[in-house]
């Protein structure tokens, strides 16, 4: 009956949103609303939301503040984590709240809150009200649930309008979303960005395979900031995090230094070390701007002649429409491309590495494993649905000072089937797979 209901009633029909905002108003009276005894920070956007949370989470543990972190990779009190099971970049409300009592209960502090749209839109924060709200970036993602971009920005809007005109709001000054955002009424609004008429501004980013570097200027000052995490785009989610912190009570000059003891999230930008003579990352990259901006930061870092490899796919379910340009990106910024599966779900998983596949480049050679030959020497695009077989033939295909991104599934434990969640723990497989190479070699 309750599979029926779901297939009459779409998920944005007010009968079904209804029903998820009562069930996150019961939850918060269950746990008896432990948010109003912790001061809440959310994050939301389209990319780097997770590695924005972790970072801000970081800055306050470091400056000896008693903190919490939900985000979809992990759950995280007092820098003590755990992965994340549900995937869900919102908790649902009960495990949300059960969270939120935890940290209250242990004498935490502040909360910090990854915010995804469609728990925005479902009311899975009804309860909450943020003290702090950050937007990191938007592009288009989810249009297959929210309909359109506007809905999109709207929906992630409602992080802010929760606020209810208080706190401080923390905006991309560069980002399509700042004209709507900065319109929301709060007590405080901070920009960062690469524009002059940014609050904080970004200047000099530069990346390599070690890290990445910019100077800050906030206020008429300049700040050195240095993070061992490599991408230029972690620049902008550090200058978010350190105006978070700011609001918070922190020193900037304080963030910058806890900064450079941050070594990342699971499954974001994660480097696997095994000796290996060849770089390996682990992303969450999923949407077509962050596989632009990902594969882009990984190629700046290659020496001349070297290689990019990129593992790439799509989630079942939902955007049909982003998976040819996955593949287009893939194909134009990569050297070697393998399609495979992700997340299906329900989805057929050949037919989302066809509509994967179908966006790469024509001149880019098509490469088939069965074959028994050697695949062409520099570059070439294959299908392989198995994902282990996938990993182990990029893995075997790398050559010194080359650099492989695994993409998509990032700090996740799970896969997604048809027949329900199956454990998959991406980078304790690579590893795996790594130390196994070594041993043929």
């Amino acid at each position: 009956m309750k599979t029926l209901l779901k297939s009459l009633i779409s998920d944005t029909n007010p009968l079904r949103l209804s029903y998820h905002r009562m069930k996150a108003r019961i939850a918060a009276v269950r746990f008896g609303s432990p948010a109003k005894k912790l001061r809440v920070i959310g994050v939301t956007g389209t990319d780097g939301k997770t590695t924005t949370v972790a970072m801000i989470s970081h800055i306050l543990h470091a400056a000896g503040k008693k903190v919490g972190a939900s985000s979809s990779a992990f759950l995280e009190k007092n820098g003590q984590r755990r992965p994340n099971a549900t995937q869900k970049t919102s908790l649902p409300p009960f495990a949300l709240q059960r969270f939120l009592r935890e940290l209250a209960n242990d004498g935490c502090e502040f909360a910090v809150l990854e915010a995804s749209s469609h728990g925005l839109v479902q009311g899975r924060l009804i309860g909450i009200t943020p003290e702090i709200a950050v937007i990191t970036n938007t592009s288009m993602e989810h249009l297959d649930y929210h309909g359109s971009m506007d809905a999109y920005v709207a929906a992630k809007s409602l992080l802010f309008r929760s606020m209810r005109g208080n706190g401080t709001k923390i905006l991309n000054r560069d980002d399509g979303s700042f004209e709507m955002m900065s319109m929301i009424p709060t007590a405080v609004t901070l920009t960062f960005g690469n524009s002059d008429t940014a609050d904080m501004i970004v200047q000099h980013p530069h990346a390599d395979a070690s890290g990445s570097k910019a100077m800050l200027s906030y206020e008429r000052r300049e700040y050195p900031l240095e993070l061992s995490i490599p991408g230029t785009f972690n620049l902008q989610n550090a200058a978010a995090a350190i105006l978070a912190a700011r609001a918070a009570g922190v020193p900037i000059e304080q963030s910058i230094a806890a900064l450079k003891t941050f070594h990342g999230a699971p499954g974001r930008m994660e480097k696997i070390d095994e000796g290996q003579a060849f770089s390996v990352y682990i992303d969450f990259t999923v949407t077509p701007v962050a596989y632009e901006k990902t594969l882009s930061s990984i190629r700046e870092s290659l020496a001349p002649g070297k290689k990019l490899l990129v593992l790439t796919g799509s989630c079942g379910d939902r955007m049909h429409e982003k998976r040819p340009l996955v593949g287009k990106i893939c194909g134009e910024k990569a050297d070697v491309v393998v399609v495979t599966n992700e997340d299906p779900y329900t989805e057929d998983p050949e037919k989302i590495i066809n509509e994967v596949f179908a966006g790469i480049p024509q001149d880019l050679p098509v490469f088939d494993p069965s074959s028994h030959q050697q695949p062409p020497h520099l570059a070439f695009a294959v299908r392989i649905s198995d994902r282990l077989d996938a990993i182990k033939f990029l893995l075997r295909h790398a050559q010194p000072g080359d650099a492989i991104l695994f993409a998509g599934k990032g700090g996740d434990v799970t896969m997604m089937t048809a027949h329900g969640q199956i454990p998959w723990d991406e980078a304790a497989i690579v590893r795996q797979e790594l130390k196994n190479l070594g041993a043929t070699r």
